[in-house]
Parts: C-alpha cells; structure tokens; sequence
C-alpha cells in the first residue's frame, strides 16, 4: 500500500508539470503525513545529508569546466585532428562525428555539453559537405550520450555518491563500455550511409596529422592528466574537478584566447545554475531515499522480482528493462537519485557488484536521452538541425538499438565493466 501511495504521489506531481526536484520533496510530505513514517523536523537533516558530501562538489568543477570548454572552443581543436584521421575514407565525417564526440566526452562529462560542442561545428560542415541532415543529426546525437559514460562523468560521481562505491573506479569501469557503444555506432553509421554517395576529403598528409594532433593536444592532455592523478593517487575526483577548471581556464585563455572577464561570468553563472538543479535534486531524493527506506520499499519490490525468479541475470534483465521505462519520462541526474537507492539493496542482495549496477543502470538512462517524451539531447538535435521530431526519431531508431544491445551485452557479460577496473585499481 505505501509503495503505491509513492507512485502514484509522485506520478501525480509530475504529470500536472510540478518540477521534479519539488515532486519528490511533496512526494515526501505527503508520505510523512499519510503514513508516519518520519517527521517533519528530520526533513532539514534528510536534505542537508544529502549535498554535504565532498565527492558532490566534483558536480559544479566539472560542470564549471564544461563550460569553459564550450566557450573557449576547446572543442574546435578535436573536431579538426579527427578530420585528419578519418576524414578521408568513405562518409568519413559521420566517423569524424562520433570520434569527436567521444573524445570531447573525456572532458565534459555531459551528454547535453558534448552535443552542444560537437553538434555545432560539425552539423554545419555535414550538411556543407552533402551529408543527410537527418542522418547528420542522428548520428551527431548518437555519439554525444556517451558523454556520461566515458569518464569523467557527472552521472557516476552522483552514484558513487549515493552507493558508497569509489568515483574512481565507476570512472574507469566506464571506459569500455563507452568505448564499445562507440564503435558499434560507427559501424552502424557504415551501414547507414551504404548506398549514399557521400563527398570524400583528401586524405590528410602525416604533416597534417601530427599539426592537427598538436593542437588538440591541450584538450586530449586534460583526461589524462585527471585519470592519471586520480588512479596514482594525487588527488580526489573532487580535486580532479578543480584541476579541470584550472586547466581549462588556462587553455582557454592563453592558447586559444577565448576567454575574458565577461565570458567567464557567464560561463560561472551557468555553471552555477546547473549545478544548482542537480544539488537541489540531490538533497530532496536523499530525503526520499530516507523515507524509502524505512518503508521497505525496496523489499517489496525484491519480493516481487524473486516471484517471478531465482535467477540473478534474469533479474537483472528485468531491473533493465523498468530502468528504460523510467528513462522514457524522467531525466538521468533525477533518476539515479530515486532508482539508485530502490535497487541496491536488491542488487547487492543478489551478490551483484554495485559498479555493474551503476554503470548498466546509468546506461540505460542515458539511452532515454535519445527517446521522446523527456530526451533532452533528441530535442537539441532537432534545434540544431532544424528537423522535425518524427524526422529525428526515424533515424535514430537503429542507432537507440545498437545501445540496448550494448546495454544487454554488459549486463551477460559484466566483466566488460570490471576488466579495466580489477586491472588498473
């Protein structure tokens, strides 16, 4: 019965368009009220416990310097030497796209940051170069979710947060899977672009290569110089998010020369904003999180996948499947924060490493980001490419299919996650 009052409380709120963050807090009142679970006077405590923590403020350093990297044309510098590499060969810049947009995914941590970055120097030359618009911004689009799985990403420093799991080690355990959704998107882009004659680029000479490599240099060094300090010991992810700014900063400023006083407040300001959103979620699904708790629902909902079997991988596959649905209407930062502490219990119960739950779980959310109603990146791509939704949807349909099979494919085969992790930690 209270697992229902919290469905339908919270369902309720959202679909009359109250703000999420302010959903789960009146979920949470109308929870204490209705069933006595709590009291009012631990709320402030709930909401407080739930953003003191040092590995949260890793969330506005890394969104800080995702700005600055977007307004210092950071970006700008990969675009270039992956056109050196792959521009050459047959719809080449579809490779170019997606490399791109995993490279730059190694300093935003961001879906909507690396489609934004990306999306905006490369549609215009796609479509310049007589590329589909459509399967331009499909693809521009496909690429850019592996921003939250490729480390550094927002999304595992919340998860890390709330599980107790190292950041670090969800950082690294992202690596692969990042990496395998990427490749897959590009064969799917071959397939896709099969019977298109698209313009093929001179092949770069090594000159062009090694000049276009070194001036993307800066940006590719910054990932490297954060995993490499985190996993040496050097400094914290938080402390990682700290270089990241400093660097960008420093970047933007003296080599590319795109920042100024007035730049740098707006990108302050945005980070500011965003990061407030994320930390105001934080602290009511931390509340929630309490109340969830102490009223099993966690439990009940073990009771119910046990029903329907014994069998830790078919449970597994069921979680997945409720964790797409939830990503169909609720967005990834949100949805972390309520699903993390209704499944780990279970998880952990079925003896199932948190990294894996925490990274299939983060993939599968992340493909809703290319889904309507709620995909904030298949919205962005339609802006940008000036397209319709239904236009957009048609042709990132095989593209969402290849991240299901990934998704599928990590949770059969979860050494794909832990390998790099048991390895290098």
């Amino acid at each position: 019965m209270i697992f229902v009052e919290f469905l339908v409380s919270m369902f309720a709120l959202l679909l009359v368009g109250v703000p999420i963050a302010v959903a789960i807090l009146g979920t949470v009142a109308i929870m204490i009220v209705t069933t006595g679970l709590s009291n009012f006077t631990l709320l402030p405590t709930y909401l407080f416990s739930g953003t003191n923590s040092f590995a949260m403020m890793a969330v506005p350093f890394f969104m800080l310097a995702g700005e600055i990297m977007n307004e210092g044309e950071l970006s700008k510098g990969i675009v270039d030497f992956c056109r050196t590499l792959l521009g050459h060969v047959k719809a080449g810049l579809g490779y170019v796209a997606v490399l791109a947009c995993m490279m730059f995914a190694c300093v935003s941590g961001a879906a909507v940051a690396t489609v934004s970055a990306i999306g905006g120097i490369m549609l215009p030359i796609l479509i310049q170069e007589g590329y589909d618009r459509e399967d331009s911004t499909a693809i521009i689009c496909a690429g850019s979710i592996t921003g939250p799985i490729i480390p550094p990403s927002i999304p595992m420093v919340l998860f890390g947060t709330i599980s107790g799991v190292s950041v670090t080690r969800m950082f690294v355990s992202g690596v692969i899977p990042g990496i395998i959704a990427g490749v897959l998107v590009m064969i799917t882009w071959k397939i896709m672009s099969k019977n298109k004659e698209y313009k093929v680029l001179p092949r770069a000479s090594v000159k062009e290569v090694i000049e276009s490599g070194i001036k993307a240099l800066p940006c590719l060094f910054m990932p490297v110089i954060m995993m490499g300090g985190m996993l040496t010991g050097i400094f914290t992810p938080t402390e990682a998010g700290v270089v990241a700014v400093v660097y960008a900063f420093l970047v933007a400023t003296f080599l590319n020369r795109k920042m100024n006083i007035h730049v740098l407040k707006k990108c302050m300001v945005n980070a500011a904003k965003s990061s407030a959103v994320v930390m105001f979620i934080v602290a009511t699904t931390t509340a929630l999180a309490a109340i969830i708790t102490v009223a099993q629902i966690p439990q009940v909902i073990a009771a119910g996948l046990s029903a329907v079997s014994q069998n830790p991988l078919v449970i597994m596959c069921l979680i997945n499947v409720i964790i797409l649905i939830i990503g169909l209407f609720m967005d990834v930062i949100p949805a972390i924060s309520i699903v993390g502490p209704i499944f780990l219990p279970i998880v952990k119960s079925l003896g199932v490493d948190p990294t894996i739950f925490g990274v299939t779980m983060i993939f599968g959310l992340v493909i809703g980001l290319l889904t309507p109603p709620v995909g904030a990146v298949l919205y962005i791509g339609c802006s940008m490419g000036e397209i319709s939704l239904m236009q957009l949807v048609k042709k990132i349909a095989p593209l969402v299919g290849v991240y299901l099979l990934v998704l599928f494919l990590l949770t059969f085969f979860p050494g794909l996650i832990t390998f790099l992790p048991d390895l290098v930690m």
